[in-house]
């Protein structure tokens, strides 16, 4: 019974992955995204952090972009390349770290409140309904102002924010599989609640959690740079692209660069997650299945 359903778990994403290679939107997305996960992980060794992200060198504040600075420099003499480069793990940390614990978070949720039903549905939705009558950014500041300003008060706010969107829609999806005869015999059979929704019932939403998640991870980015950029976020001197734009208002009208580098990172990043998370639900869409 398990052997046939892996094949066509499997066979669904191959189907997938083949749509997404054939999309050079998709290729040229994803080629950007790996060379932004590459700078994140290897920031330490193309700019050091002590003495180019964070130490001030009055001397050579506000120089203009040249061979010494690809990007110039900032009011304290910083080098903004540098702060760009080391800028990339917050934006992983803020995109990718939110969402990922709203993913798990809400699908453990969604699938407990598909899965179980009755009662505890109804209690898990009525709480999902409270939370999802807040404005996202409402409750983003709301938690950051409890917890206080940081990174990783910023990443819990994010995360907390998106739980009630993975409920809903795991919740949706696994409702398609709870009442299916093959779940039914694995209950008659005596099998845990934890096995039959770990065996059968995550396997079928997984899908639609990847979807869900891509295209959430460049509204977390894009949220946590804005409570960073209102002083909420990253602190001084934390390299952060949201708090970068705010320090360069001040010098924006004979200095545009200190504001437009930062500026056009975020734009380039979430342009480049929200492409590629269309193209993922392109492909994984079982509507289009044999039209690609």
């Amino acid at each position: 019974m398990a052997h046939p359903k892996k094949t066509k778990k499997n066979s669904t994403f191959h189907e997938g992955w083949r749509r997404l290679r054939k999309n050079p939107r998709a290729m040229v997305a994803l080629g950007f995204l790996i060379f932004f996960f590459l700078v994140a992980i290897f920031a330490d060794f193309i700019a050091d952090y002590q003495t180019q992200v964070v130490m001030q060198v009055p001397a050579e504040r506000l120089q203009p972009i040249s061979a010494a600075h690809w990007f110039g420099t900032d009011n304290y003499g910083r080098d903004i390349f540098a702060r760009i480069v080391h800028g990339t793990r917050i934006a992983v940390l803020y995109g990718f770290g939110a969402t990922l614990i709203g993913i798990v978070i809400g699908s453990l949720v969604g699938t407990t409140s598909a899965y179980f039903g009755g009662r505890i549905d109804d209690i898990i939705m009525r709480i999902v309904d409270v939370m999802s009558t807040i404005p996202t950014l409402l409750l983003a500041l709301a938690i950051v102002a409890g917890l206080g300003g940081g990174l990783i008060q910023v990443v819990i706010a994010l995360a907390v924010g998106q739980i009630p969107n993975f409920v809903r829609v795991v919740r949706s999806s696994a409702l398609s599989v709870v009442n299916t005869e093959y779940l039914e015999a694995g209950k008659a059979l005596g099998a845990g609640h934890l096995w039959l929704i770990s065996k059968y019932v995550m396997p079928n939403v997984i899908s639609i959690i990847l979807i869900q998640g891509a295209m959430n991870v460049s509204f977390n980015l894009l949220m946590g740079a804005t409570l960073s950029f209102v002083g909420l976020g990253a602190q001084v001197p934390t390299p952060e692209w949201g708090f970068m734009l705010k320090e360069g208002l001040s010098f924006m009208e004979f200095y545009p660069h200190i504001v437009i580098i930062p500026g056009l990172c975020l734009m380039l990043v979430a342009s480049a997650i929200n492409t590629f998370g269309d193209c993922l639900r392109d492909a994984l869409d079982p509507r289009l299945k044999g039209k690609a």
